[in-house]
């Protein structure tokens, strides 16, 4: 068992055995023992960074192994620049996410334990596949644990939340299904993502692929109008489960683009790059309006992701490496910034039971520690320089004004909407008098809730002040990207 096997097995065994021994009466012996699972799962990730070769776009730490030999599909693993900080934030969120959960859940522990280390295993999984079978199997399989976790965790109107969670991504992913039966004809029998990017198509074929990948992935991002979905299922999914689909399942569909869109059918990508920009500058601007006259504190938040996604795939389809890097950039910051957004949410939800911002005021007068780390992550959400949120925006807004000034211009015009709803429920919500009795009887974070802050805190201001280490790794892997979608694949 090679390096990502490791990575996708370990959390997922883990979980199983959550499942099979944990009962309600043993809870703290299954909060222990799912703790040590994110925990290992989250070092057997840390090699693939110390052995990770910088000079090379080939993937590294690959692994084949036939798995249904009829129809030539293979157990086939590796990773690159683009998908290796995926692997590894996946694994850091879900250990984050398992601590942050110890105390609040209280019924079925097990299986909420064992739900969120098979669904990091699987997401590890999408980010690892190189068989197009695999990597659907995988990308389908994240709805599931999901599913459940908004489904039995979830607040009052979660059965609602779940249904509308699901049919949204499965809808969408038909399409892709659809897609990769027709590349498998297409390749001769091969679902060899590699291979298929080689393949000479037809501009018919390549504007076919494109939106039928569209379907699943901009669903999955969530690009505006097929954004609807996501702050419903925000508000009735619980702490973790919004840091969890905020911080990584949102980024499988960005990742979709990088690995299948634009190589398979560059010509396609190339020819409706502006109707992806388009759509990139309205959830960029319209939902940062929209994020501001939100009176619930999650769906202000969840609205703030559709922006800062939408950020994501404009510096993808810009083509340039700067956009296609600080779209890469962005979504580790965002996993990083939108966990902490949401845990902090979290935290206050846990003592008052509300999520409005009318429920609040004066916080830091009772919860100085929290209120401090929730500045820091408010910040960081409106790209304050020196946080993790500032260095992705800026690479995009540089390689969006060498690409187009007026692009550019009307990118960087969300950072002003950013401040503007972020520091406004801040405001609202943690400064000035103390306004109602519940904000009186606050007590500070304790050490559980430090501990979550602080590993959080950490990585947005370490990636924020020292970026490097995220940039190195993903420069040749984007180039060679770019290089190949440059290439026309018309026959």
């Amino acid at each position: 068992m090679g390096m990502l096997s490791l990575a996708i097995w370990t959390p997922i065994a883990f979980g199983i055995v959550l499942l099979a021994l944990g009962r309600d009466e043993q809870a703290q012996s299954v909060r222990w023992l799912s703790l040590v699972g994110a925990v290992v799962s989250l070092l057997v990730t840390l090699p693939l960074y110390a052995g990770f070769k910088l000079d090379t776009a080939d993937m590294q730490f690959v692994e084949k192994a036939s798995w249904i030999e009829r129809f030539n599909v293979n157990y086939h693993l590796g990773v690159d620049g683009i998908s290796l900080w995926l692997i590894i934030l996946t694994a850091f969120i879900n250990v984050v996410v398992i601590i942050a959960g110890w105390e609040v859940i209280t019924r079925k522990v097990n299986q909420y334990m064992a739900a969120f280390l098979i669904l990091s295993g699987l997401m590890i999984g999408v980010f690892s596949a190189l068989d197009g079978l695999l990597f659907y199997v995988f990308f389908e399989a994240t709805l599931i644990p999901m599913y459940l976790i908004i489904g039995i965790w979830g607040g009052p109107n979660k059965i609602y939340a779940a249904f509308k969670f699901f049919l949204y991504t499965l809808l969408g992913s038909l399409l892709t299904l659809i897609a990769l039966i027709f590349l498998y004809i297409q390749s001769g029998g091969s679902f060899d993502i590699a291979t298929w990017h080689e393949l000479p198509l037809s501009a018919t074929a390549q504007n076919f692929l494109f939106f039928a990948f569209f379907a699943a992935f901009a669903v999955k991002v969530p690009m505006w109008p097929v954004h609807t979905w996501l702050p419903d299922v925000h508000v009735e999914a619980p702490t973790g489960g919004s840091a969890v689909l905020a911080a990584i399942m949102l980024k499988l569909g960005a990742y979709g683009f990088l690995r299948f869109s634009m190589p398979i059918a560059p010509d396609a990508a190339h020819e409706w790059g502006t109707f992806m920009i388009v759509l990139s500058l309205v959830a960029v601007i319209y939902v940062g309006l929209v994020a501001m006259v939100q009176q619930d504190m999650k769906k202000l938040v969840a609205y703030s992701s559709v922006a800062h996604m939408g950020f994501v795939t404009l510096g993808f389809f810009i083509f340039n490496p700067l956009g296609v890097s600080g779209g890469l950039v962005q979504m580790i910051a965002h996993g990083f910034v939108s966990a902490g957004m949401f845990l902090s949410i979290g935290v206050l939800y846990d003592r008052v039971h509300s999520r409005e911002i009318s429920s609040y005021g004066g916080v830091v007068n009772t919860m100085p520690k929290f209120a401090a780390f929730a500045l820091l992550f408010a910040m960081a959400n409106c790209g304050l320089p020196g946080t993790a949120g500032f260095v992705g925006e800026w690479m995009v807004i540089l390689g969006a004004v060498k690409f187009d000034f007026v692009v550019g211009m009307l990118a960087a015009s969300a950072l002003i909407f950013g401040a503007a709803y972020t520091l406004w429920m801040f405001k609202r919500v943690y400064l000035g008098p103390v306004t109602n009795d519940d904000v009186k009887e606050l007590t500070d974070i304790n050490a559980r809730e430090f501990t979550v802050m602080a590993l959080l805190a950490i990585a947005v201001l370490y990636m924020g002040l020292y970026p490097k280490p995220f940039t190195d790794v993903m420069e040749v892997s984007v180039a060679n990207l770019l290089e190949h979608v440059a290439a026309s694949k018309l026959p």
